[in-house]
């Protein structure tokens, strides 16, 4: 009788190559794109990014119980004279959630009024949408919803109906048989009718393995128990194989007699792996039959699981093109103050990741009905009861709605706002599914501290010196003169005056805003967009105190985009992008540059050459930024200034 040398141990590493690059030679990855109802999207992978039809909410409601306004009819009201409505005709009871009667753009909270017989008494003006939620608050039409390669969650669900989105093209799911086989296997239940007869065994495996695979997000088929005959495996596997994208025998890899698993593969079909260096989960066998992956399970229980973990789960993540989250919890340093009521246990919803080996914790929006606040979020921090808050550079602990690897796949990006940002988030998630961008707009000046405090590692920014004309480069020497930095260019983009469709209010320049009947909406203070402003308004010798809405402002040039849009304002400043975005007119000003600064201590991270490959070297990313108008990419990727 001819010795069998049945194993061929390989280092696990060796093993994942092998198999993993043999998968990507013969395999279409990731799998064809269906189209379902988003209610039925739970779990699913996205297949292209989804943007939002509609604005959520979609009109103005009040934001506390109390009475409804013209706020213009309050701005003489003061302690001693107080102004007098009267209801039913200058006021309304409204409640939170009710929709603003027309004509009317503010609330004044219950607690705030004097009720009298007829009519209330209200003791301070009450500025124009007080107490009012508004139009896009939550979800501005046109704005990333998801990416690509997103793992749907329950939130992601309600922020697309929210916004009007109905159907959605997600990675149909693999579907992954499992073989259950062994002459002494019975079904479980068995035990319902009888006592086990040694050495029968209750067959288990197939079920952890049925939940492992729905964890990862494919499609599980259990088949019958096969007992050790060599026919009765060949045909399971041929007419598993028949419906299945992938296939697991559950025991039969091992060295007996009757482990025939390596022996079927071997005959009908290529081993390329036959044992693995590791312990659990040796006697593990990987091999393909008519193009198509074919596993030898050991049957141990706890093989089985590692194997799965090391083998399997990472190749159906190939197959749907992503990478699977964990729940966890990391220590991280606050970038910023944190206010909140004392009494209340808040949780805060943040963006994390990790810069010089620290993570940075940045919270994101905090209002009640901003469910885009949980879609952007890493986690939350609590803030506890007896608390006024948290203090900048204080450690918190973060609860983790992301995985930490994915955590610390995270780009950190501070500054500046561009919608070119959420398009680079989704070609980086296309390009590199493991690698994140985290955004957060506080201005081109917020985002150029934030890299001398080494809370990022790339800053937008678009900062105009007024000596010089140039962009950003003054900034930098001047500020940060010992970073070694790299400034590289995304775009060139129009800065200009949005106004609604038509320009009803014929605003032709910066001495329109000082017009009574015009209402502005400015960007925070620090953005490259109110240094622009302001630059202007000195030149022409606007007193800014002068513009009504001057002291009204947003962080971002979609939500300045919406606020006249919906009404709020008549104009604001901002890029012609948003304004093509929502549909409305344009009035340009100044062609500027937006630029991407990166200290040099991490320009060879993993993570950043990613994003600066897509930004270099990704044409449908050039394409769709080209495409979405208003933008000039003719130095995209350009190195601007280094020290």
């Amino acid at each position: 009788m001819s010795k069998k040398i049945f194993h061929e141990i390989v280092p696990l590493k060796e093993a994942k190559a092998i198999l993993f690059n043999k998968v990507k030679e013969i395999v279409k990855l990731p799998t064809e794109a269906e189209e379902i109802f988003v209610k039925a999207s739970l779990g699913r992978i996205s297949a292209e990014p989804v943007f939002a039809r509609l604005s959520s909410p979609y009109f103005y409601s009040s934001a506390m119980d109390g009475y409804v306004v013209r706020s213009h009819t309050t701005f003489s009201a003061t302690e001693k004279n107080p102004v007098k409505l009267k209801i039913g005709i200058d006021t309304y009871w409204i409640e939170t959630g009710d929709p603003l009667p027309e004509g009317f753009d503010a609330v004044v909270p219950v607690e705030e009024v004097n009720l009298k017989e007829g009519y209330i008494e209200i003791f301070t003006s009450v500025p124009p949408y007080n107490h009012v939620r508004s139009i896009g608050e939550d979800i501005v039409a046109t704005e990333l919803i998801i990416p690509e390669n997103h793992k749907i969650r329950a939130v992601d669900i309600g922020a697309m109906l929210a916004s009007g989105v109905l159907e959605i093209k997600v990675r149909k799911k693999p579907k992954v048989g499992v073989i259950p086989t062994g002459s002494e296997l019975v079904e479980s239940e068995i035990i319902r009718q009888r006592n086990l007869i040694p050495p029968e065994l209750i067959e288990y495996n197939s079920a952890v393995l049925e939940g492992l695979i729905k964890d990862v997000g494919a499609e599980p088929k259990i088949y019958p128990i096969v007992k050790d005959e060599e026919k009765d495996i060949r045909e399971a596997i041929k007419k598993a194989l028949e419906e299945c994208d992938i296939l697991l025998l559950n025991a039969g890899s091992g060295y007996g007699k009757e482990d025939l698993t390596y022996k079927v593969i071997d005959k009908f079909g290529e081993v390329i792996v036959n044992g693995v260096a590791i312990k659990p989960g040796k006697p593990f066998i990987a091999g393909f039959i008519n193009g198509k992956p074919v596993f030898g399970m050991p049957g141990y229980p706890v093989s089985t699981f590692f194997c799965f973990e090391l083998f399997i789960k990472p190749l159906i993540e190939l197959y749907l093109g992503i990478k699977s989250l964990q729940e966890e919890t990391i220590e991280g340093i606050l970038c910023r103050q944190l206010s909140s009521p004392i009494g209340v246990d808040e949780f805060v919803r943040v963006k994390v990741g990790i810069v010089k080996d620290k993570y940075i914790v940045t919270p994101v929006g905090r209002g009640a009905g901003l469910l885009m606040s949980v879609v952007r979020a890493d986690g939350y921090i609590t803030v506890p009861s007896g608390s006024e808050g948290l203090s900048q550079g204080s450690t918190v602990v973060v609860n983790l709605w992301r995985s930490k690897r994915e955590i610390d796949n995270t780009v950190v990006c501070i500054g500046s706002h561009d919608n070119t940002l959420d398009i680079l988030y989704n070609f980086l998630k296309k390009r590199y599914p493991w690698i994140t961008l985290s955004s957060a707009h506080v201005g081109s000046m917020g985002g150029l501290l934030a890299i001398k405090k080494e809370e990022a590692h790339v800053a937008g920014m678009h900062l105009l010196d007024e000596i010089t004309g140039e962009y950003n480069v003054p900034f930098i020497k001047k500020l940060i003169p010992e970073k070694k930095v790299l400034l590289i260019n995304l775009v060139y983009r129009i800065q200009g005056f949005i106004v609604k469709k038509g320009n009803p209010k014929g605003i032709k320049g910066f001495e329109d805003l000082l017009r009574n009947d015009i209402v502005f909406i400015n960007r925070q203070a620090g953005s490259g967009t109110r240094l622009l402003l302001d630059k202007h308004l000195k030149e022409l010798g606007i007193d800014p105190k002068k513009i009504r809405g001057y002291d009204k402002d947003e962080y971002t040039h979609m939500a300045v985009a919406s606020a006249v849009a919906t009404g709020k304002a008549d104009v604001g400043l901002g890029i012609l992008s948003a304004a093509l975005a929502l549909d409305l007119d344009f009035i340009p000003i100044t062609e500027e540059r937006y630029d991407l600064l990166i200290p040099k201590e991490f320009f060879e991270l993993d993570i950043i050459q990613a994003l600066i490959d897509v930004i270099r070297n990704d044409e449908d990313f050039k394409k769709t930024v080209k495409n979405i108008g208003g933008y000039d990419i003719r130095d995209m990727g350009k190195v601007i200034y280094e020290n």
